[in-house]
């Protein structure tokens, strides 16, 4: 089940063949990933803690962050689309994409509202991309849809 800021898939891949999954389901849709943070690798150097493999992702549209950015160029702040990327289990990545609606709601700009709205339903075109070339049966048995 998906937090009402996030939109979620588990896939039964492990965290790099994730990650290319999610690159190219991304490019689909004219977007990208703008910026990555290895969690698991910052933990250990900065905290000595130790940590599965874990990612933070900038995901980005340049469309919809110049219309977003043209109608209120504060609301960069909440950009670009914020991404956690987890591998708890070995060989089941979770992915999580902020909902651009989390945007929408900081905002009575229509303009800004429009974009994440098909900023929205483009990243559910992204998951519905990487629950389709995931193998249904591995899916079934990582509890994802």
């Amino acid at each position: 089940m998906s937090p009402a800021y996030a939109l979620t898939i588990e896939l039964p891949l492990p965290q790099a063949a994730a990650i290319d999954a999610l690159r190219a389901a991304l490019s689909t849709e004219q977007m990208g990933i703008v910026s990555e943070v290895d969690v698991q690798a910052t933990l250990k150097a900065k905290l000595g803690l130790d940590s599965h493999p874990q990612k933070l992702l900038g995901i980005c549209s340049p469309t919809v962050a110049h219309a977003i950015l043209n109608a209120d160029s504060d609301m960069g702040a909440l950009l670009p689309c914020g991404c956690g990327v987890s591998e708890a289990s070995p060989g089941i990545t979770r992915i999580a994409l902020q909902d651009p609606a989390v945007i929408a709601a900081n905002t009575d700009n229509t303009v800004v509202k429009t974009a994440c709205q098909a900023a929205t339903a483009a990243l559910q075109r992204v998951l519905g991309r990487l629950g389709q070339n995931a193998d249904p049966v591995a899916m079934q048995a990582a509890g994802g849809a």
